[in-house]
């Protein structure tokens, strides 16, 4: 690994660990919210840097998703104005406390005691393939073929519930100027 990927994947891992710390200390769940999408923004990241590119983009792209919808349904319906009134993450401190720390310490015995695989054979060329056809395996095409067709969905029921289309606006012929726009601006119909 060079010493570039090996300073971004320390600077994306200090990151990531230092948002999950202030997922537990800030006291707003709208500031609690962004810490979190930083924290695991930064974990896609990692995981890019360790050569999986297409899995720390979907990682990206659902937490970054995620945490908006999160934050946007927070600010509209939380009792407490938009999510900013002081509060706190913990509860049960000692309990969580002593939790959590005995499964780090687990986790951390178990990296030492299990015996890892050494690799076989070599690497691939195109690991997205292989996480494909590893995950897939035989259902590939159905799985495209699927993703095609939900998208096609979208796109149909999106068009067939709009009640106007694109060039509604400047009449039949085209020819209404200004255009009569729903925003205001235009001619009224």
């Amino acid at each position: 690994m060079s010493t570039t990927r090996l300073v971004l994947l320390a600077v994306l891992s200090v990151l990531a660990l230092a948002g999950g710390g202030l997922v537990f200390t800030l006291n707003s769940m709208a500031r609690v919210t962004f810490c979190l999408l930083v924290s695991l923004a930064c974990v896609g990241g990692v995981v890019s840097v360790l050569g999986l590119p297409y899995l720390g983009v979907v990682i990206v792209l659902m937490m970054v998703m995620e945490m908006v919808i999160m934050a946007v349904f927070m600010i509209a319906y939380m009792m407490n104005p938009a999510g900013l009134m002081p509060m706190s993450m913990l509860h049960n401190k000692r309990g969580s406390l002593a939790v959590s720390a005995a499964v780090f310490a687990a986790l951390v015995a178990g990296i030492f005691a299990v015996p890892w695989p050494e690799r076989t054979g070599v690497r691939p060329k195109d690991s997205t393939f292989q996480i494909g056809v590893s995950l897939m395996g035989g259902q590939m095409l159905t799985m495209v073929t699927l993703g095609f067709v939900l998208l096609a969905t979208m796109v149909g029921a999106t068009v067939l519930a709009t009640h106007r289309g694109r060039y509604d606006r400047f009449g039949d012929d085209l020819d209404q100027r200004p255009a009569d726009d729903p925003a205001g601006g235009g001619v009224g119909r």
